[in-house]
């Protein structure tokens, strides 16, 4: 993967950046993602967010390489602090870290009166949280898509502000993702029943079927299937 194929995952967060944004990528890494939608033209400005100097250095030199140091802004700073009024951002992305995680970039800048009409969300982990967070401070998932690589499943939002309310099933599986039920957002889910059965099945083993640790884990198995066979 570079700036001139991205992986499915960040093509996935791509394809919902509207033209002529103004971005900023935080945890952007290598650069790959501005660079590339700057090279298609796709986007008018962005900030390269890197908390660590390895990674600020590397999108710095992906930045420079490939001559775009007019449109693309490496910046070494934690979160949305590297996003300044002047830089007049409409759309912020945060792919590739767990859902705790963001969520706690998106507090951190609320605390400092930094809200944006856009955000783009790829999280790796606990998407469940990330969606209760957008719920509760007032987002509205507009669009989701799920990408496959190799044996890890990528799930992408695409939000805008306004109030939204949601299920429980909506925020575990999506309200978009679970109503579309496309061929990978099913094999992600079979997947996940296949590991609570053995999961179940050890606590039979173990002679665990009255504890509130098998109630749940079945819940769960059952709550996957009503979904999939909706």
């Amino acid at each position: 993967m570079d700036s001139t194929h991205l992986s499915l995952r960040l093509q996935a967060v791509a394809n919902y950046v509207k033209k002529g944004a103004r971005i900023a990528d935080i945890g952007s890494d290598h650069a790959y993602l501005p660079a590339y939608l700057a090279r298609h033209q796709q986007i008018d400005y962005a900030i390269a967010g890197e908390v660590a100097r390895g990674p600020f250095d590397n999108a710095k030199h992906e930045i420079q390489s490939q001559g775009l140091a007019d449109i693309v802004h490496p910046r070494l700073a934690n979160g949305l602090k590297a996003i300044t009024p002047d830089d007049k951002i409409d759309t912020v992305i945060i792919a590739g870290m767990g859902g705790i995680l963001i969520t706690e970039i998106l507090s951190a800048g609320l605390t400092q009166h930094q809200r944006f009409p856009n955000l783009i969300l790829q999280p790796n982990t606990d998407e469940f949280i990330v969606r209760e967070w957008l719920m509760k401070h007032d987002y509205t998932i507009h669009s989701e898509s799920i990408v496959q690589e190799g044996k890890h499943f990528y799930e992408v939002m695409m939000i805008e502000q306004g109030k939204q309310t949601l299920s429980r099933q909506d925020i575990y599986f999506g309200p978009v993702l679970s109503k579309q039920k496309s061929p990978t957002f099913k094999a992600r889910w079979e997947k996940e029943l296949e590991r609570i059965h053995i999961i179940l099945l050890k606590l039979r083993q173990a002679n665990k079927m009255n504890t509130q640790a098998y109630d749940e884990w079945s819940q769960r198995y059952q709550e996957i299937q009503e979904v999939l066979n909706r």
